[in-house]
């Protein structure tokens, strides 16, 4: 073998040794890395889950109803004779108004009295909402009872006593009358005070001549009616006491200033306020020094400015009777019952007569159809009312009934403690 033989075969043994190290290289450098153990994550807090709300069935309700509906929903209306009669059907089926107010004129006996608000209550089952059964029950002067129940004394004769204990059972005994005769909304106690000795339509219905005797004595009442199942309405804001002309007749007229109202007739309205009152009526009394063009159930300056800004109420504004002359002597019922939504008030009472009845639902119809009271507006007094009645359980069913040698026996232990 010459040497120019083994030099090419002595190359190619080089290069063969070079290409295999190349190779084992790569073939160490694509091989996968070694497997190891995945880093340990640790969990933070479990997130609580997202709330799933239910829904509101007072909502649920307001939006099913109808603009029919809810304008019947602001209207209480009054009823003629001892069982209802046409007037009754048609205000039920028709108008579906939010309430009934009863007055002597429809009372003849415990009995009677408790059959006529079940059958009222029958009548309105067809209907979404149940009804206010509703009286002026003061005790005194202004009494619906039945005859063979007792009477009690004027609420001033209470108030003198200085004794709020038994101005608390007043309101309870009241409250137990009321509820198991089927009545479920109670136009008393009075907050008026009787600062005029003049004043005839107030008086003794009063529970006297300052206000801090009216607050201590007037509200344990208020508080009696709440706590046994029964809706008190405190009256008549902003305050009826220091007038000379009944609201029955004529509109009444208040010469003072805010600030002399507020030391006087607004006191016990809004120690009432303070203490959880639902609703507040408001009086057809011109209180010039807040506004000399309407009475302060028709004026926003009165309602939603003293009463809801003012005074900070959030509950349910009921005006006395639209049909009394202080308001019909002067506005059309439509116009009224419109002018006093437009206020803000949210339960008008038509106590009189069915043809007025239909005249505030057909005003407050065409201004809900003409925007000027808007859908919004009508919505708010609507789900007001709807809160009332569901916070005390309202339903249109029969009531316990009362047996009135035992009613009588627990009204004679009152009047016993107020003889005292």
């Amino acid at each position: 073998m010459t040497k120019r033989n083994i030099v090419p075969k002595l190359f190619l043994c080089v290069l063969a040794i070079a290409l295999l190290t190349a190779c084992q290289a790569g073939e160490e450098k694509l091989s996968a890395p070694p497997v190891t153990s995945p880093p340990v994550i640790t969990a933070g807090p479990t997130p609580p889950p997202v709330p799933i709300e239910s829904p509101d069935p007072m909502e649920e309700l307001l939006a099913r109803m109808t603009v029919e509906e809810k304008v019947g929903q602001l209207l209480i209306a009054g009823i003629e004779g001892g069982e209802p009669g046409p007037d009754a059907e048609a205000a039920i089926s028709t108008v579906q108004p939010g309430g009934i107010i009863l007055f002597r004129r429809n009372v003849q006996s415990v009995e009677q009295l408790t059959a006529l608000t079940d059958q009222l209550k029958e009548m309105n089952r067809e209907n979404p909402v149940p009804l206010f059964l509703c009286v002026d029950e003061e005790g005194g002067l202004v009494s619906r009872m039945p005859d063979e129940l007792a009477d009690l004394p004027d609420m001033y004769e209470f108030g003198q006593k200085g004794d709020p204990a038994l101005t608390y059972a007043v309101g309870r005994v009241l409250a137990d009358l009321c509820r198991n005769q089927g009545i479920n909304m109670n136009f008393a106690p009075v907050l008026d005070v009787w600062s005029n000795p003049g004043n005839t339509v107030i008086g003794r219905r009063a529970f006297g001549p300052d206000p801090e005797t009216v607050a201590a004595m007037g509200l344990p009442v208020m508080e009696g009616l709440r706590d046994y199942g029964v809706i008190p309405v405190v009256k008549h804001f902003p305050g009826h006491g220091d007038t000379l002309t009944d609201s029955h007749e004529d509109l009444p007229v208040v010469e003072k200033s805010l600030e002399e109202l507020l030391e006087l007739e607004l006191k016990p309205f809004a120690a009432a306020i303070a203490d959880g009152a639902e609703v507040v009526m408001a009086a057809h009394v011109l209180e010039r020094g807040i506004d000399p063009d309407l009475p302060a159930s028709l004026s926003p300056r009165v309602i939603d400015g003293l009463l809801r800004k003012e005074l900070g109420f959030e509950g349910v504004v009921c005006t006395d009777d639209l049909t009394m002359a202080a308001v019909s002597g002067r506005w059309s019922m439509g116009e009224a019952a419109v002018l006093a939504v437009e206020a803000g008030c949210d339960l008008l009472l038509v106590c009189h007569g069915g043809d007025n009845l239909t005249q505030a639902r057909q005003g407050l119809l065409d201004a809900v159809g003409s925007g000027r009271v808007s859908a919004e507006r009508l919505d708010e007094s609507v789900r007001r009312i709807l809160t009332l009645k569901e916070a005390y359980g309202l339903a249109d069913e029969p009531a316990p009934g009362l047996d009135a040698g035992a009613a009588n026996e627990v009204l004679t232990a009152l009047l016993s403690g107020f003889d005292s």
